[in-house]
């Protein structure tokens, strides 16, 4: 199953109810999860990013409508990555010739 980073930052909707912080964060993993996909970690960061979540989910589609999903609500932005893990880095660059 295809990997994704989000890169997440509060809103100040979200910010102003941070409090409401960890419901949300079990409301979208149930999101993901009716929607095929898992959280495979989740972090609280500092610098320019509040958040990273690493997570799978069956296709670029279901990321894309999950990450909208998250957005809608208002209480963060996300900046999302499709990641390749080390072997397809690895077939990848060798198929460079």
């Amino acid at each position: 199953m295809p990997t994704y980073i989000a890169l997440v930052n509060y809103t100040d909707s979200g910010i102003r109810h941070i409090k409401d912080s960890p419901r949300r964060l079990d409301q979208a993993k149930a999101l993901l999860r009716d929607m095929g996909g898992e959280f495979k970690s989740f972090y609280m960061t500092m610098g320019n990013y509040d958040l990273a979540a690493v997570y799978e989910a069956p296709d670029d589609a279901i990321a894309a409508r999950f990450t909208l999903m998250l957005g809608s609500a208002g209480n963060v932005r996300t900046t999302t990555l499709k990641a390749f893990p080390e072997q397809a880095y690895r077939e990848i660059v060798a198929s460079l010739g």
